[in-house]
């Protein structure tokens, strides 16, 4: 069983909390559902100091399960994010701190929501490693804890086993990062369907799994991001793109470079090889089929393009893959 533990104060955004606890509950049905089991794999509880009836900000009534003397090791947890100072809320829960401290040492993971990475701070867990927090208190967060890397372009953060995330909105890329390591990917993708609009996960979710140094603090750029990720394979026009999200092609590409470190040409191009890349090592289209299907009418390009990323041919590439593959056992892609 993996205690998953909700941390309660009185200064905490109730959505903070609200968000893990629900995509953990979804998935655990989820989950039991599909695998036909009656018993739960996690153990959800809402810890506090005290298990006194509390009313965090927005007026929300909260009586935690546990107190955090009484709570084992556990497997992860969530330091919610914080309305008003956060270090006056951090000087107030000073054994908050110590117990934080210790859960991590026994092999706890914590993710820290927006001003809530002050508690793992003033731990000592963030010194020499990245970090995010709310943009309102940056300067302040960088004054108090020096050692901190602090990310100002970051939703999101994490090494060795500590999340920050720089607002409530990033927590459901989180929780499905977490979802998919507490269960599955499949049940990552029902959680992601039930509790967002979209029917395939962000990006920025996507990006945990792979290479949080793609990751930023613009969430315009993040939405247009998502946009190309969904909608590679058709004819983009920049001056269009930058339009539909209400800005000029010069402060476009001015905000894209600074948010993503490439120009938004540069980024779905790498988009579409990488979808190329995938269609090559899993299906038995062409190199022209798989050109067409990513956004390139023109195949000579798609394969110039293709070995300047990669220093390889689409053929060779496929034929260097699909070695490996057969080589651990796998059977060959079906026609």
């Amino acid at each position: 069983m993996k205690l998953i533990s909700i941390l309660a104060l009185p200064q905490a955004l109730a959505s903070s909390m609200a968000i893990p606890l629900e995509m953990i509950s979804a998935a655990d049905t989820i989950y039991r559902l599909r695998h036909h089991q009656r018993s739960s794999s996690v153990s959800l509880h809402i810890v506090a100091e005290k298990i006194d009836s509390m009313t965090v900000s927005g007026g929300m009534g909260i009586t935690p399960s546990a107190r955090l003397s009484d709570t084992p090791a556990c497997e992860l947890i969530f330091v919610p994010a914080l309305w008003g100072n956060p270090r006056a809320a951090v000087m107030q829960h000073a054994d908050t701190v110590a117990w934080l401290a210790r859960q991590y040492a026994a092999g706890a993971t914590i993710c820290s929501v927006g001003s809530g990475s002050y508690f793992p701070g003033a731990a000592g867990l963030l010194d020499g490693k990245p970090a995010t927090t709310h943009w309102r208190y940056f300067d302040d967060f960088e004054k108090n804890f020096p050692k901190t890397k602090l990310h100002r372009k970051r939703f999101i953060t994490h090494q060795d086993r500590l999340y920050c995330t720089g607002s409530v909105n990033a927590v459901r890329d989180v929780m499905l990062h977490f979802v998919e390591q507490l269960f599955d990917a499949s049940t990552a993708d029902e959680v992601a369907r039930h509790f967002t609009h979209e029917l395939k996960r962000s990006y920025e979710s996507l990006l945990l799994a792979v290479d949080q140094q793609d990751t930023h603090h613009d969430e315009l750029i993040i939405k247009v991001q998502e946009w190309l990720q969904k909608n590679f394979q058709h004819d983009i026009r920049m001056h269009d793109l930058a339009l539909r999200f209400g800005l000029n092609s010069r402060s476009f590409n001015r905000r894209f470079r600074q948010a993503a470190n490439k120009t938004p040409v540069e980024y779905l191009q790498e988009v579409r090889i990488n979808q190329a890349r995938e269609l090559l090592k899993h299906s038995n289209l062409s190199i022209a089929e798989i050109a067409f299907s990513v956004g390139y009418q023109d195949v000579s390009y798609f394969t110039g393009l293709f070995r300047r990323m990669h220093d390889v041919t689409p053929n060779a590439y496929r034929r260097l893959v699909r070695t490996k593959l057969f080589n651990v056992g796998n059977p060959p892609p079906s026609k």
